[in-house]
């Protein structure tokens, strides 16, 4: 069932939707599983703080952001990377939480896509105006596993397009507790955040936590 994009309902899991070749969104998939995972990040942003990360360019990102898991994802005037280590602390990232993995593990054999086991978790954290312009992730050494993204508080405007970042990007409404897959034709799909309308979700506030699994090692 499509959900519109300005449909403010929190339907229970129905079937998975497609987007694109190889591309699913899976609403309100998440959602029993929700406080359990809003406390699996405050345990990993408790040892690894959320931070606004440098890019490349020496811009700060909008977006404030951590990681769990054997690897994670980072950002300074010396490029993008993946890292074992925080930088900002030195130590190991924290492990993921068990219902993280398991989570991103079902989400992504729903999609179609059985086996995926992520060795790195993203939690990028939205305030209002937050965004994330379009991008490919491309930084990871194996491209035949999926993105497994789960959305978490305010709603947010998914933009998902097409190989090319000329390719004008569809858009589509993520609410608290839906989880968007892609892999295969569309692994390497130009995607983004349109920038958050503000708002008051009743679990998290004025914030979208947004929780992005793939493998990376």
């Amino acid at each position: 069932m499509t959900r519109s994009l300005f449909d403010e309902s929190l339907a229970p899991y129905d079937a998975p939707e497609p987007i694109a070749p190889g591309a699913m969104l899976l609403r309100g998939f998440a959602l029993e599983q929700a406080e359990g995972l809003i406390q699996a990040v405050r345990q990993v942003i408790a040892s690894a703080p959320l931070r606004h990360l440098i890019t490349p360019g020496g811009r700060a990102m909008s977006v404030c952001m951590s990681n769990c898991g054997v690897l994670g994802w980072t950002s300074s005037r010396a490029g993008y990377r993946y890292s074992p280590t925080d930088p900002l602390t030195g130590q190991p990232w924290p492990a993921m939480p068990g219902c993280l993995p398991d989570l991103a593990l079902r989400a992504a054999a729903e999609a179609g896509f059985n086996g995926f086991v992520p060795d790195a978790c993203l939690i990028n954290r939205y305030a209002p105006g937050a965004r994330m312009s379009l991008h490919q992730d491309r930084d990871e050494s194996d491209l035949s596993a999926p993105i497994v993204s789960v959305s978490l508080g305010l709603p947010a405007v998914f933009l998902f397009g097409g190989l090319r970042r000329s390719d004008r990007p569809a858009r589509w409404r993520l609410s608290h507790g839906d989880v968007a897959v892609w892999g295969g034709a569309s692994r390497l799909a130009f995607h983004g955040v349109a920038p958050l309308a503000d708002g008051d979700c009743p679990r998290l506030g004025r914030q979208r936590i947004n929780l992005t699994f793939r493998r990376a090692g």
